[in-house]
């Protein structure tokens, strides 16, 4: 084996790790195959020779990517886009298939990823880096250009806001399904009642319906109660799903998806819904997992 040859494979066994950093700082699967891709280019032309952790460089310098990444995107930006819901995970109810294998070991839930959307970039990855894969800020700091003590205040700020927008959900799989099955059976029999049931009276609905079709946010019981009945009259059909490692929904009508349903279930109710309706993204979704 020659050196490349020996570089790739060490490459590839980091490849997990570093598609699932790229995916929570950016929100997109194809955009983190991008970054990673990108971070092989930089390895091979670089000499690595005194670097005793190749997994920690090569974290950072997808990191760096990432960063360069979402400050492009952000820059392109003429005015505001409204709510962008980054790419679900979608598996079968009781099989998360190969990508959620490799991008949900630890798992992370659709309404983190939409807090992480609202921050901006320096703050996105002090956060992602430290607090979901316990990188020291002292590495931190050079990718954002500030201080270790700056890195910390940014994941700080940070922090708060993504335990204010993201709350807690409930450890228990197999009653958080069921909360969400209450739900199915509930929008698909019209029955308002049993509705507000399963939904915390300050239940929080976020959709992304793309360019043509603006997302919005509903807010309490009986305004997501009525969405969901509306949606459901919709689908032929809503089938049971993993969304990110957790109990969701997909909605189909003529073999095509209509939305994609994430769900927060904190204490027995349903407290945040995060729903993808692009018709252009739901369209790359792989739902042959659903059918198999």
């Amino acid at each position: 084996m020659d050196g490349q040859e020996y570089l790739a494979e060490r490459f590839e066994s980091h490849r997990g790790q570093l598609r699932s950093v790229a995916y929570r700082m950016l929100g997109s699967l194809h955009e983190a195959d991008d970054a990673v891709q990108e971070a092989w280019l930089r390895l091979s032309r670089s000499d690595t020779q005194g670097v005793a952790n190749l997994g920690g460089w090569l974290t950072t310098v997808v990191g760096r990517v990432c960063l360069d990444m979402l400050r492009g995107r952000a820059s392109r930006r003429e005015e505001p886009l409204g709510l962008r819901m980054p790419d679900p995970i979608v598996g079968g109810a009781d099989d998360p298939g190969p990508e959620g294998d490799v991008l949900l070991a630890d798992s992370v839930g659709l309404a983190l990823l939409v807090v992480l959307e609202t921050l901006g970039p320096a703050e996105r990855l002090a956060f992602v880096l430290h607090d979901l894969f316990a990188v020291p800020f002292d590495e931190i700091a050079p990718v954002i250009g500030r201080t270790p003590v700056a890195a910390r205040q940014l994941a700080s700020r940070a922090r708060r806001r993504v335990q204010g927008g993201a709350p807690a959900s409930d450890t228990d799989l197999a009653g958080r399904r069921a909360v969400v099955e209450a739900f199915m059976a509930a929008a698909r029999d019209g029955d308002f009642e049993a509705l507000v049931a399963v939904l915390d009276p300050d239940v929080v609905a976020r959709s992304d319906g793309g360019e043509l079709r603006p997302g919005g946010i509903l807010r309490g019981a009986e305004a997501v109660a009525n969405g969901a009945m509306f949606g459901a009259r919709l689908a032929e059909f809503t089938v049971l799903a993993l969304v990110n490692g957790s109990p969701g929904l997909v909605s189909l009508t003529e073999g095509r998806p209509l939305s994609v349903m994430a769900f927060t279930i904190a204490e027995g109710r349903i407290a945040t819904i995060d729903i993808l309706a692009d018709p252009d993204r739901l369209s790359r979704i792989d739902l042959t997992v659903l059918t198999a």
